[in-house]
């Protein structure tokens, strides 16, 4: 593959279609990539639509290569899920590009909630990929923990709006 940015955009899911793409990266990654159980790739925020889907594609072509979610959790927080990037599209920092997609759309999201100071983004990172959330200002809360049968630390960044 060439070392040259694929165009591309990232768009908000909306369709039945659009959310299922995002699914199916997710399941493409987590799941039969990475040997994550199935069963657990679809949750609830998925089945009662209370996430924001997130889908990187391609252009012209409207290929799937990644994916974000965000919800606004019980605890007042916002969370920052199920980040995944085909592997084929990895060295293109698709990924850094959808976290700051939902960066803004937090922003935006909050500033309209009445929110005008900051607000808390939480993640839980695989452990290999703590750096990479750390490079956004993610710090480190609590112990590891499992989830889904792998090790897991507790991400949180106080994003200013």
């Amino acid at each position: 593959m060439s070392n040259k940015v694929p165009a591309h955009e990232i768009i908000i899911a909306r369709s039945d279609s659009e959310i299922q793409q995002c699914y199916d990266v997710r399941i493409a990654v987590f799941h039969i990539e990475q040997k994550f159980p199935l069963e657990t790739e679809i949750d609830e925020y998925d089945t009662n639509k209370t996430a924001t889907h997130f889908l990187l594609r391609l252009t012209p072509s409207l290929t799937p290569a990644g994916t974000i979610r965000a919800y606004m959790a019980p605890g007042g927080y916002y969370k920052l899920s199920r980040l995944a990037v085909i592997k084929d599209y990895r060295s293109f920092r698709f990924g850094r590009e959808l976290v700051v997609a939902l960066h803004d759309w937090v922003k935006t999201h909050a500033l309209n909630a009445g929110s005008t100071e900051w607000v808390e983004i939480v993640s839980h990172s695989q452990l290999p990929v703590k750096g990479f959330y750390s490079k956004f200002g993610y710090q480190a809360q609590g112990p590891e923990f499992d989830e889904d049968g792998d090790p897991h630390q507790k991400m949180v960044l106080r994003l200013p709006l």
